[in-house]
């Protein structure tokens, strides 16, 4: 893969709009960069949207939130636990091979394997190949939310990554944070190529002749991605003319972007929640239930923690957002200094104790600023926090450590179901299935692991939601995590770059359909 030297950070900073041969460049600014250019290595916003470029799922959301064919044409319910798909027989991966159903069952065995997705495949027992263009997903038992699976399924070239590479290493490898060929090499059969990678600096794609949507509209044919992590950076960028299309927009800067007879801004709200994890492993007060609602107490979410989210939204006091089967709106935000200092009290931790804080600094609107504010409150009950604030791609290698006492994520269910944020974030981790990979405060309760599952078999949607709700209202009353905030998305673009089609609320610019006029 060709390398780019730093200096040409600044070359696509000062220049001008740039045509490509035949088409369009598109120069983007986004507060950082994928951490790697694998799709299954970090279960991520950053490695989704990647995905979205270089490869196709085999079903994809629209903007409403229902699904459209992309790599299989059609499905249909064979039994109670298969699902057959029916995939496109003129799709090509990069390097040139035609895709078959080898390929998707392929991807779908290292999905398995990846510790920061096999959790979203446990409840599936195989992918089996009927001929070259069908295959089918077998669960292991009745599973409602197959189709919303089939869209994390990004079929990769097996043949491109099978073998060793010149270290000797398994090319197929999932190596967390580490140098392995599928960090550093893509062949996907998505509308783009990369062409061009320096980690931090700048990441270069052009368009794949080859692509197999022609009813596409999308003209652009390059796209020069540069990380700004600093977000008034970012937006003087976009206003002097440097970039084409920014994300996020700070909400500080939302009514000046607006304002700006250059540029659109395109605002929604998200399902993203942003909160804290208490890692019991590090802090023997955390595992004590009155220490967690003492800190769920103290935190004033309608205060500086809210301002930072564009519309002023209602604070969480859910996992799952308004309108999710989970989501128990008579859970209202906790906020009582008295009962937090009393509780404290009652604890045995009334002169408090030291916690060290990490969070990210450009990875979620206002993050760093929102950790300060937070560290602030929690003083107030004599918890004396060591933050610390750091750059997303080493944020996630501390976060993955656990090396800190209270870490801060943001989560979006990709499935659109409640059901995820338990299985990542609340059950006991367990290597094993993936379960609790992101719960960093290693909080465990059985009941809580035990409902999650049984939402897995339930196809009755009444049912379903009353349990998906029981499981609230037990994090809830646990304060397993300290939940802040939905984090409302924000891009803008100048006037000629249409990004308002393309744009969604799962943060996935569909950029291989983005027209620049």
């Amino acid at each position: 893969m060709r390398l780019l030297p730093i200096l040409s950070l600044f070359t696509v900073l000062i220049c001008g709009p740039v045509l490509a041969a035949g088409g369009k460049t598109l120069r983007m600014a986004y507060d950082a960069d994928p951490a790697s250019l694998d799709p299954h290595e970090q279960l991520s916003g950053a490695t989704l949207q990647l995905s979205h470029l270089v490869f196709d799922p085999l079903v994809r959301f629209r903007k409403d939130l229902s699904l459209e064919p992309r790599l299989a044409t059609r499905w249909e319910q064979i039994d109670e636990r298969t699902t057959r798909f029916h995939l496109r027989d003129d799709v090509r991966f990069h390097s040139g091979r035609l895709m078959t159903a080898e390929d998707v069952a392929w991807t779908f065995n290292r999905l398995k394997q990846s510790p920061d997705f096999k959790a979203l495949f446990e409840p599936f027992e195989a992918a089996k190949v009927i001929d070259e263009q069908t295959i089918d997903l077998v669960t292991k038992g009745p599973y409602p939310l197959v189709l919303n699976l089939a869209t994390y399924i990004f079929p990769m070239d097996r043949e491109f990554y099978t073998g060793t590479d010149a270290r000797g290493a398994p090319k197929d490898a999932v190596v967390k944070h580490g140098s392995s060929f599928a960090s550093a090499n893509m062949s996907g059969t998505g509308p783009f190529i990369v062409t061009g990678r320096e980690q931090g600096i700048r990441l270069e794609l052009k368009r794949f002749d080859g692509y197999w949507d022609k009813d596409s509209p999308g003209n652009v044919d390059e796209i020069v991605l540069t990380p700004i992590k600093e977000p008034a950076t970012r937006v003087a960028a976009l206003l002097a003319g440097d970039v084409d299309f920014i994300g996020p927009v700070p909400p500080t800067d939302l009514n000046r972007v607006q304002s700006a007879a250059c540029c659109d801004l395109v605002a929604i709200p998200s399902n993203r929640v942003l909160t804290f994890e208490l890692n019991q492993k590090r802090v023997a007060a955390f595992k004590d239930p009155r220490v967690r609602r003492a800190m769920s107490y103290v935190i004033n979410r309608e205060a500086s923690p809210r301002r930072s989210c564009a519309g002023k939204p209602p604070p969480p006091a859910n996992l799952s957002p308004p309108g999710y089967a989970g989501h128990d709106p008579a859970l209202q935000p906790p906020y009582d200094l008295a009962k937090a200092k009393a509780l404290m009290k009652e604890a045995g931790y009334e002169d408090g104790f030291s916690a060290t804080m990490i969070a990210p600094n450009n990875r979620y609107v206002g993050d760093a600023r929102i950790a300060e504010a937070v560290a602030v409150m929690l003083a107030k009950i004599n918890i004396k926090v060591d933050l610390q604030t750091l750059p997303k791609a080493q944020y996630w290698q501390r976060f993955d450590a656990r090396d800190a006492d209270i870490m801060m994520i943001g989560w979006q269910s990709d499935t659109q179901d409640s059901a995820n944020f338990y299985e990542f974030l609340a059950m006991t981790p367990d290597p094993k299935t993936g379960y609790g990979q992101y719960n960093a405060g290693n909080y465990s309760n059985p009941e809580v692991d035990r409902l999650t599952l049984q939402t897995q078999t339930m196809t009755d949607p009444d049912a379903r939601a009353e349990v998906l709700k029981k499981i609230e209202r037990i994090l809830y009353e646990d304060a397993a995590l300290l939940p802040l905030q939905w984090q409302h998305l924000a891009w803008a673009a100048r006037k000629n770059v249409k990004i308002e089609p393309v744009v969604n609320v799962i943060d996935m610019p569909y950029l291989g359909d983005l027209v620049i006029e």
